[in-house]
């Protein structure tokens, strides 16, 4: 599958207030915090810490048997599966298929002879692609700030993405989000520590499927719940969908947020991993699911896969969860990718989410900010709509900036204190669409993923060619217009 690109600022947040980090696993639920206390992390002898990521980063050795009739498992699965070589790992009787792992080329040939077997795929690994160079600028300022009032964020006035959508228009509205409303972040843990997503995170509903992380976890973090953030992405990702406004605001502030790590600290995110999440956050009451990543296969190569991914994106619409998905960026023209299948954007039911960007970003000054990135992918029949992804503009402030997480390993400064990070990608866009899709569940309420998505395309700015552009989809969220004001 071809990577995906990734662009990315790192700054110092300097002057940190004492106090003691919050490393609790037994968090029950997210709660409204006004004044949190943080120390900055460190390794206890002053040196952060960083494995050697490449050897974590291998193929997770299993594959995917998906039977004839997605209703029924077929009898005696175990003892079909041994006699193949290999070992049953999962089952997934209501969406027909198993992870299976031991299986050489002879063991998937005996399997595949099965008269109820269909398909046996190779898991297929999804790569987040890092940046080489980073350049830290140090922050002078740190303080507590208020999620009443996100504009009071110390470093708002750097983001340009949520004026472009209108998230201050709604804020000011007192449209703010609800702790009942429940967006999932499928990506590579989330920093639940850090001042602007403490209490954010429900951990009770949280959960790792990527066991090679939970090892280093336990490693380098011991004690830290295991959907912590060991890369950055989900980080970033999760805290524009919502924050408490300490350093930065999300288009949310009130929103809980639940943790479901599918992709490791090496930025590999394995097909099982990320089937099992979306089941996991659909069964888990999310009403909305962001998934920030993605890639594309050969339909006639890899037929299991589609008929796989329809199936369990289907139940979470089912279930009442809007999945929300960045288009990808690669500048590709998804209504002319032949035989490939744009995981997950083909796939039925989901919100498909381009990228803008400014054409020039020098704060105080952002112009054209729905200009859309030339990373982009595009086409009429697959964008739904688009919101800011961020791009290295003259300027220089066209990032989406959050913080880093405090336990990333892949850039280990970051332990050190607490560090403003700009990245672009579509991978920022989809978590713009999934705050305002939060906002319209406050609205209408949970259980309603097509009524959602729905007004969510309706109440987008109409940009581009009318009605349906291919970069814009049916426009530009907007934040304010979702909740009925003008």
């Amino acid at each position: 599958m071809p990577l995906r690109r990734l662009f990315l600022f790192l700054g110092l947040a300097a002057g940190l207030a004492a106090g003691a980090c919050q490393s609790d696993n037994t968090t029950t639920g997210p709660t409204d915090v006004k004044s949190p206390s943080f120390a900055k992390k460190s390794s206890g002898d002053g040196t952060a810490r960083r494995p050697d990521l490449h050897t974590f980063d291998v193929s997770t050795g299993l594959h995917l048997v998906v039977f004839k009739n997605s209703n029924r498992v077929p009898a005696r699965l175990d003892q079909a599966v041994k006699a193949a070589g290999g070992s049953v790992e999962t089952v997934y009787s209501e969406f027909g298929f198993a992870t299976v792992s031991g299986l050489d080329d002879s063991g998937v040939a005996t399997l595949l002879a099965h008269r109820d077997v269909a398909y046996v795929e190779t898991d297929q690994l999804l790569q987040l692609e890092v940046p080489e160079r980073i350049a830290p600028v140090a922050l002078q300022d740190a303080g507590i700030r208020s999620n009443d009032d996100p504009t009071t964020a110390l470093l708002f006035g750097l983001q340009w993405d949520m004026r472009a959508i209108f998230a201050d228009v709604a804020w000011a509205a007192d449209k703010l989000g609800s702790r009942d409303v429940t967006v999932a972040i499928l990506d590579t843990g989330l920093d639940y520590q850090n001042p602007d997503l403490s209490g954010r995170v429900d951990l009770s509903r949280s959960v790792s499927f990527i066991p090679a992380d939970d090892a280093l976890v336990d490693q380098f973090f011991p004690g830290t719940n295991y959907v912590t953030d060991l890369h950055f992405h989900g980080t970033n990702v999760g805290s524009v969908v919502a924050t408490n406004a300490w350093a930065f605001a999300g288009v949310t502030s009130k929103t809980t947020l639940i943790g479901v790590k599918v992709c490791s600290v090496g930025g590999l995110c394995p097909t099982s991993a990320v089937l099992a999440g979306i089941i996991h956050a659909a069964e888990n009451g999310a009403d909305v699911i962001n998934m920030s990543l993605g890639g594309s296969f050969s339909k006639s190569m890899f037929p299991g896969f589609v008929s796989l991914i329809n199936r369990v994106t289907n139940y979470a619409r089912k279930m009442g969860s809007l999945i929300v998905v960045s288009a990808g960026n690669d500048a590709t023209d998804l209504d002319h990718n032949g035989n490939s299948f744009e995981s997950y954007c083909d796939a039925p039911t989901v919100v498909c989410v381009s990228a803008t960007a400014p054409t020039f970003a020098a704060f105080p000054i952002y112009e054209n900010v729905d200009t859309p990135t030339g990373y982009t992918n595009f086409g009429r029949s697959a964008i739904n709509v688009a919101a800011p992804g961020g791009d290295a503009v003259p300027g220089g402030d066209g990032w989406v900036y959050q913080l880093c997480s405090t336990t990333s390993l892949v850039i280990p400064i970051c332990q050190q204190g607490f560090f403003v990070l700009g990245v672009a990608g579509t991978s920022q866009a989809a978590p713009h669409a999934s705050g305002v899709a939060a906002l319209i569940v406050d609205e209408i309420g949970s259980g309603r993923a097509a009524q959602v998505k729905a007004h969510l395309q309706q109440t987008a700015d109409d940009l581009g060619r009318p009605s349906t552009d291919p970069y814009f989809g049916k426009g530009r969220v907007n934040a304010a217009a979702a909740i009925g004001l003008d």
